[in-house]
């Protein structure tokens, strides 16, 4: 028999974790941080749903937070086990994880400042940097296409998901108690297809279950050529308005795509010369990864680099290091473009950024990805006349924009394009993950049109037995 249970990411987009439990084996599919409202998220990380120390293995999508944050927690309480991903995922989640359990500490100790003022309890830690060097001493960096032995009969193997540098599809290979093989799938995130620098998704057959990911089931995204008109608008916008373009980028994917297209419209002398401040040290460390690991480029990008182009640098780029140099942008005059993170405003240099320049008609916010509900981004996004910032209250005044198509996740489309390519008459359970309530049900709704079978889209604990090969 084999069960999912699903912790994460489950009518929600973030803290993705999926526990399979087949052969005797207990396989936990990513562990991720879980963000919205700060009190929710703050004992929902705490307090794992299971044993950490009765997990077998660990087999990890990608590196971002929402799917790899809650590692050292695991850690922390017990797992010992193999943390399996790709040597790309490895090196990215060894620079992210120190960055989150430093954002940690920072915002903690704020915080604490707060509630000792007040007499009230400080806050603990989730992890710490021990923490996180302990977790990165049980990851094993696997290749792509190589069968891994987890035990028990039970095998797994690494597909491109195309979504951001080393993300994975994940396939699980058993045999059921009548001795036939069976196929588990899980499409971590997908990439859309023809996405900058890396390559498209893989296409895997013969699954029997499939996780499949659903945080654009209910769009489809503009063109290439359309963001790139966007973005030049906004680049002319800001030299006549003399002001600054923000940029909330998660510092993993969405920041080298916006660098690439950013290129792409400066060689074409398509944008006046601007300068560009990636203010964000992980972006800073993750960009310099994607540089060492060209053997996930795709062919334009690898192109490119044989023609001597770096897709990833271009005059008027340049890298605030110190937080004395982030902070001497709020005296600079525009026009400029800051790339900050957290994707989703949560933390990190951009809320500062966004404290300081909201208040401006000149200015523009532009949102590049999708916002998770009860974040900053979100309440950006919903255009809330007056936005909550460190107990602040300040006035919404610069004007926001989105671009979803620079976002890593494939839309309706690319997701239906790839779930048709993977369906097939052994598919028999199909699970709606990562994909908030509105986008689960799209994405049921699309499925059942498209032929599938056993649809569910599950919610957060919610404990399946896998339907048996016939």
């Amino acid at each position: 028999m084999t069960t999912l249970t699903f912790h994460g990411a489950a009518r929600t987009t973030t803290g993705s974790m999926h526990l399979v439990e087949t052969n005797g084996l207990r396989i936990l599919l990513d562990c991720g941080l879980y963000q919205g409202h700060r009190k929710e998220a703050f004992e929902r990380n705490r307090k794992l749903p299971f044993d950490p120390a009765g997990i077998d293995v660990v087999i990890l999508s990608h590196a971002h937070i929402d799917h790899s944050g809650n590692l050292p927690t695991l850690v922390k309480h017990g797992y010992r086990g193999r943390v399996i991903c790709t040597p790309a995922t490895a090196e990215l989640c060894a620079i992210m994880l120190r960055d989150s359990a430093f954002l940690q500490a920072q915002d903690v100790k704020f915080v604490n400042k707060k509630r000792h003022a007040q007499g009230q309890r400080p806050f603990e830690l989730l992890y710490d940097q021990e923490d996180v060097e302990r977790l990165l001493r049980h990851i094993q960096p696997e290749p792509l296409h190589q069968e891994i032995r987890l035990g028990e009969g039970v095998s797994a193997v690494l597909h491109e998901a195309g979504h951001i540098l080393g993300s994975a599809i994940v396939q699980l290979d058993a045999r059921n108690s009548a001795g036939r093989p069976w196929r588990l799938v899980f499409s971590g995130d997908l990439g859309q297809k023809q996405q900058p620098i890396i390559r498209d998704p893989a296409t895997v057959t013969g699954a029997n279950a499939l996780l499949i990911e659903s945080t654009y089931a209910d769009r489809d995204h503009p063109s290439q050529e359309d963001v790139m008109g966007r973005l030049k608008g906004f680049i002319e916008d800001i030299h006549q308005q003399h002001s600054r373009l923000i940029i909330p980028a998660f510092s993993v994917g969405r920041t080298q795509t916006t660098l690439y297209y950013l290129n792409k419209l400066i060689e074409q002398r398509r944008i006046p010369p601007t300068t560009v401040y990636v203010d964000s040290p992980l972006a800073m460390r993750a960009t310099e990864i994607y540089a060492s690991h060209r053997e996930c480029y795709d062919d334009e990008a690898a192109d490119m680099l044989r023609k001597g182009d770096d897709p990833l640098k271009f005059p008027g780029l340049r890298f605030t290091h110190s937080v004395e140099d982030s902070m001497a942008l709020n005296e600079r005059p525009g026009p400029f473009v800051i790339i900050s993170a957290s994707g989703m405003c949560e933390g990190g240099r951009i809320v500062h950024h966004l404290r300081n320049n909201i208040a401006d008609p000149r200015n523009i916010v532009l949102i590049v990805g999708f916002q998770a509900e009860n974040t900053l981004g979100r309440r950006l996004v919903e255009r809330q006349p007056v936005i909550r910032i460190f107990g602040e209250e300040l006035p919404l005044n610069a004007r926001v924009h989105t671009i979803n198509a620079l976002s890593a996740h494939a839309d309706r489309g690319g997701l239906m394009s790839w779930f048709d390519a993977v369906n097939s008459p052994a598919l028999s359970n199909v699970f709606a993950v990562h994909g908030d309530e509105a986008q689960a049900t799209a994405m049921t709704e699309l499925l059942k049109a498209h032929g599938a079978r056993g649809i569910l889209a599950p919610v957060s604990g919610q404990r399946v037995v896998v339907n048996p090969v016939s």
